[in-house]
């Protein structure tokens, strides 16, 4: 009888994937994929131009908190990089020496794409729940769609959805609304026959 050995993936082979490529260890296997597109890129840049000024630098923020783009998180056997994301301070030590992060996220924003959305909707929302990131933001490009969820017992619940250039209020940000029309400088995106 043959006997199926699955060798779960090691940092070691993270490291062996080119540069090119963003690798992430996700249920013991690896993962990659292209480096982010242009329109991709934009709206995390974007959104943390928008957070960061209120929440990370504003001295009356409540608690504050640090951003992040593209930090390597090692959340218990996973090593998973979110496009965007957001710890409330108290909960960083000082000073953060490594090159990742091992403490869950507060809030983590992933951008939608061809070659990520299976595992952001799949694997990855399902890592972060586990490990208690309390918010997920999903992002689309391409319909200009913001979908919000919130952790419940470790299970994410949709609790809003923006479209286009709706104003966007909504936890764990809700001190602030700016419109989702400015992750889009591009505008709408072509479509193709």
């Amino acid at each position: 009888m043959a006997q199926d050995f699955h060798k779960c993936a090691t940092y070691a082979d993270l490291e062996a994937v080119p540069p090119n490529l963003v690798a992430e260890i996700l249920f013991g296997k690896l993962v990659t994929h292209p480096r982010p597109a242009p329109r991709h890129g934009m709206v995390p840049v974007a959104l943390s131009a928008i957070l960061a000024p209120h929440f990370q630098f504003a001295m009356k923020a409540k608690g504050g908190w640090i951003f992040c783009v593209e930090p390597e998180l090692h959340l218990g056997e996973h090593v998973v990089v979110s496009d965007l994301a957001g710890w409330r301070r108290e909960r960083l030590p000082a000073p953060v020496t490594k090159a990742y992060m091992d403490i869950a996220p507060d809030w983590i924003c992933e951008v939608l794409s061809p070659s990520t959305e299976l595992y952001d909707r799949g694997d990855k929302r399902a890592i972060y729940a586990q490990s208690g990131v309390g918010h997920l933001w999903l992002v689309d490009p391409r319909p200009q769609l913001l979908e919000v969820s919130e952790n419940q017992n470790s299970k994410w619940l949709l609790t809003a959805v923006f479209s286009g250039e709706d104003a966007v209020k909504t936890p764990p940000f809700a001190e602030l609304e700016f419109s989702l029309g400015l992750l889009w400088p591009l505008g709408p995106m072509p479509v193709y026959d």
